[in-house]
């Protein structure tokens, strides 16, 4: 097994073992809808050489909308859209995968045009005041991730991921740090879990047994009584019983204090500084039996074919460097295997999310 090499989630074959892992592109209509630019970008990195391109971020309820630009899946007039992207990723010999999520208490009020909501009442990263769910509430929510998997399948995605990191809104249900309910949707590891598996279940009943279903996780919070390592091997041996087919591990929060290695800028210079969540792949190995994801940091193909050869993962996600050179695995694959030109300057990233840019981009790409 190298980087090069076949790889299967669920009963999708994928070319190698790189994906693109799920990224805010900003360009989309204010509706939510997607345009030729979005299209084209996706497209774009799907040509690069990556075995899936998860795209990003596609928020299931108007609640739930927190980034401008950012795509929707929330009502059947998205449908049109994301059929083109998902065709236009398609023809490049590329899986296509979206991503669906709530961003729970990190939503944008101005953008949601509602109150922020999560398991419970706390004062969010933006100032605002996070409002507990009602349990009527929680129901809808399961039904908001079923319609939009519906969607989904509908656009031709051959995958669909949930995202159950960064703070949103099933991660912050699985998070002691968030969740402080003492109903059945809090109090333990098992309450905690319990609207994450609804969704799963919910999912799977719109888009049959052998969809190919994966979910983003925190491995770590970087908050105050947070997700641990432990707790996350706890809940990837639940979720795979569940009914996944793959999980990325992830980690961080919006309401974490840049303390992460992407927030705040860090370029790994050796192998041994890449892949930033690497050390919980030990405590998923031991509970999960799944594909591991494992995204963060990765930079050259030598960190990389160590991390699949020797179990570490069994594929491997990028997102900064292929903004940066969205043809970097082609690249590598064609014999020319230096490091990526990404200095994980965050401009990108920065720029998008000052709305000094309407789209994502490096602005040292055009000096290739």
């Amino acid at each position: 097994m190298n980087v090069f090499s076949e790889g299967r989630i669920g009963n999708l074959i994928l070319k190698n073992r790189w994906i693109h892992s799920a990224t805010h592109e900003g360009n989309a209509n204010p509706d939510g809808s997607c345009g030729p630019d979005i299209i084209e970008l996706n497209r774009k990195i799907a040509a690069g050489g990556v075995a899936a391109n998860i795209v990003s971020f596609a928020f299931v309820h108007d609640t739930g909308h927190s980034l401008h630009g950012q795509i929707g899946i929330h009502n059947d007039g998205m449908i049109p859209g994301l059929a083109k992207m998902a065709e236009a990723i398609k023809k490049e010999n590329c899986r296509a995968i979206i991503q669906i999520g709530h961003a729970g208490c990190h939503a944008n009020e101005s953008l949601s045009h509602a109150q922020s909501i999560g398991p419970s009442p706390m004062v969010n990263v933006k100032g605002g005041v996070t409002r507990q769910m009602t349990k009527t509430e929680i129901e809808d929510s399961i039904q908001w991730f079923a319609d939009a998997a519906r969607r989904a399948k509908e656009a031709g995605f051959e995958g669909i991921q949930l995202h159950m990191a960064h703070g949103y809104l099933l991660c912050s249900f699985l998070s002691p740090h968030y969740n402080h309910r003492e109903d059945e949707y809090g109090g333990s590891i098992e309450g905690r879990i319990k609207l994450p598996l609804e969704v799963i279940q919910a999912v799977r009943r719109e888009v049959g047994p052998d969809f190919p279903l994966l979910a983003k996780l925190n491995c770590e919070d970087g908050l105050d009584s947070g997700m641990t390592y432990d707790i996350m091997g706890h809940n990837v041996e639940i979720l795979q019983r569940a009914g996944l087919d793959a999980i990325e591990i992830s980690g961080g929060c919006s309401a974490d204090g840049a303390k992460w290695p992407s927030s705040r800028g860090f370029n790994p210079q050796t192998p041994e500084e890449e892949g930033y969540f690497k050390k919980a792949a030990p405590y998923f190995r031991a509970k999960c039996s799944l594909p591991l994801i494992l995204v963060g940091g990765n930079r050259t193909l030598e960190a990389g074919e160590t991390m699949i050869a020797d179990g570490t993962c069994d594929f491997l996600s990028i997102s900064r460097p292929l903004i940066r050179e969205p043809g970097l695995i082609n690249r590598w694959a064609a014999g020319d295997t230096s490091r990526a030109k990404c200095i994980s300057c965050n401009l990108c990233r920065d720029q998008l999310f000052a709305q000094k840019e309407t789209s994502l981009f490096c602005p040292f790409a055009a000096l290739d």
